[in-house]
């Protein structure tokens, strides 16, 4: 299947986002003589199939839906998840805190439902992940597969990466973990010296914690942020913010893998 962005006219086996006049969106794999039932009626994948992307198609009760291809954050919030994802809001602020780019290997542990595997990814870098569930893990594949199509540079394991991390010379370790100080020591193993740690933590107690034990190992620079996005209002003279905004989901920490200091032993 086509990544997001695709070109062309809307083919069988893609994804498109449909929007209705009250903008509640639909996402639908396009399939041959079949239908998608809406409480705005009924649209026939025929009337979508060959159309192209901004066009609308009307459906059986006169109401037409607006057609485009879903971008990765129509997927992340649409897809089927099995755990907790990672906001499109928090997606872009960890490309970014996490310096995220073509050629770079990234460990990740805590795929869960595979948001984050798809942003690094479609970003251009090699991803292994650890994960505890056989289940998160197949849900995290096929998420992946189903928004980017085949992706060679990526490998789950199930693994408890408290427990250790064989890879090595990574780039950036990424941990969506409830405790992810005890994996510190192995992630500093892994990440070559200058490379990235990113963590994603829900509560503040937990961060501090984080916090406290990276003064303890071999990195610097820690940063911790949190996102917030609050759209705004803006019909005619009527501008305002909305009156509900995405705030708190969670805490982002960084800091760098620092060389390893000579211990003075002969």
């Amino acid at each position: 299947m086509d990544a997001p962005g695709g070109r062309g006219v809307l083919a069988p086996g893609e994804r498109v986002l449909l929007i209705d006049a009250k903008d509640r969106r639909y996402l639908l794999t396009l399939q041959p003589g079949r239908a998608f039932h809406t409480h705005a009626g009924i649209v026939q994948h025929d009337d979508v199939i060959g159309q192209t992307e901004g066009a609308s198609v009307t459906g059986s009760t006169g109401r037409s839906f607006l057609l485009l291809r879903p971008t990765l954050s129509d997927l992340v919030l649409k897809m089927p998840r099995g755990a907790q994802v990672i906001y499109p809001k928090d997606l872009g602020a960890i490309l970014l805190a996490a310096d995220i780019g073509p050629g770079q290997r990234v460990f990740e542990a805590g795929v869960g439902s595979g948001a984050l595997s798809m942003a690094v990814l479609r970003a251009g870098a090699s991803v292994v992940g650890y994960d505890l569930r056989q289940d998160f893990a197949d849900g995290a594949m096929a998420n992946v597969r189903a928004a980017l199509g085949e992706a060679p540079e990526y490998r789950i394991e199930i693994r408890d990466a408290t427990l250790g991390i064989d890879e090595r010379e990574v780039d950036r370790v990424l941990l969506d973990l409830p405790e992810p100080w005890l994996v510190l020591p192995h992630a500093a193993r892994a990440l070559r010296p200058g490379g990235i740690l990113l963590c994603y933590l829900p509560t503040i107690n937990q961060t501090a914690q984080l916090r406290e034990t990276l003064t303890h190992g071999p990195f610097a620079l820690a940063e911790t942020v949190e996102i917030l996005r609050r759209t705004w209002h803006i019909e005619a003279r009527s501008v305002r913010p909305d009156h509900r905004m995405v705030a708190h989901t969670g805490f982002l920490t960084t800091a760098r893998r620092l060389v390893d200091q000579p211990t003075g032993e002969e």
